[in-house]
């Protein structure tokens, strides 16, 4: 039952620095097959191996013939390419109809690490890897 609570405490803490953040995110229902999404930070957040500046960043699907688990970062306007990443997935019970981005606790003064990202309609998320 603890363990319960301790994974509610968590989720409930992410979503609520998501909304601190002020992070907005948009989709292209044109793009549901490599799940394009556009996203806004309002405050730096760190990816596996760096951290994204505030601004606005296009989160989508690598088309591999044999993975739906690689996610491609590019800036807005989808000229740069700021990361290729390994994910996990990773199940909810409901989707919802909008993105949903989970966010770890900052440690000092780190910012909030992103840790799952959900596309509307989905009850697969997709979890980032993280070295130790």
């Amino acid at each position: 039952m603890k363990v319960i609570r301790r994974i509610s405490s968590v989720v409930c803490a992410a979503a609520l620095c998501a909304a601190a953040l002020g992070l907005s995110a948009r989709t292209s229902r044109a793009d549901e097959w490599n799940r394009k999404t556009i996203v806004t930070f309002h405050e730096p957040v760190e990816i596996p191996g760096q951290i994204l500046l505030p601004g606005t960043y296009v989160f989508k699907l690598v088309n591999l013939p044999d993975s739906r688990n690689v996610v491609e970062i590019q800036s807005e306007d989808q000229s740069f390419t700021f990361a290729m990443l390994l994910t996990v997935d990773t199940w909810r019970s409901h989707p919802t109809n909008h993105t949903h981005f989970l966010l770890d606790e900052a440690s000092g003064d780190q910012p909030q690490a992103l840790r799952t990202w959900y596309y509307p309609g989905d009850t697969r998320g997709l979890d980032f890897v993280y070295s130790d």
